[in-house]
């Protein structure tokens, strides 16, 4: 695994999940920004994201676990938007919970995007990065 050459196909793959999950996170942020214009509750989708994580796990762990974590919070952000105080108005904390589920999502979308733009590590260069982990430092 370590000295294994990344099989062409595997890596159209990873592109084609990279590029999916990208779009959805595009197409549910525009949601949030519909949501923010006319404070009508939308459903954001999660279905690229549950078909492609697997393959994203497989070649971009790294890139994981903002988007499990971005994922998870879906159901609570959509009720955020569905509650409501007078005159059609959210609490305060609801806007807080929308508004970091949004930033979170451009962050989440760039450090995909970047996973995938990232030179993949030479051999040796992942053999050094999986001692550093283990070997203790001297310093």
């Amino acid at each position: 695994m370590l000295f294994r050459k990344q099989d062409p196909e595997e890596r159209r793959r990873l592109e084609r999940a990279v590029a999916d999950v990208d779009r959805e996170l595009a197409a549910n942020l525009e949601l949030t920004s519909m949501f923010d214009q006319t404070k009508q509750a939308v459903v954001l989708e999660n279905g690229e994201f549950t078909r492609h994580g697997v393959t994203i796990q497989a070649g971009l762990a790294a890139a994981l676990d903002p988007l499990a974590d971005l994922y998870s919070r879906i159901p609570d952000t959509e009720s955020a938007m569905e509650r409501r105080g007078p005159a059609n108005s959210l609490r305060d904390a609801d806007r807080a919970l929308i508004e970091t589920w949004e930033g979170d999502a451009r962050t989440a979308q760039r450090g995909l995007r970047e996973a995938l733009a990232a030179p993949r590590l030479s051999p040796f260069g992942a053999l050094l990065r999986r001692l550093r982990g283990v070997l203790p430092s001297r310093r």
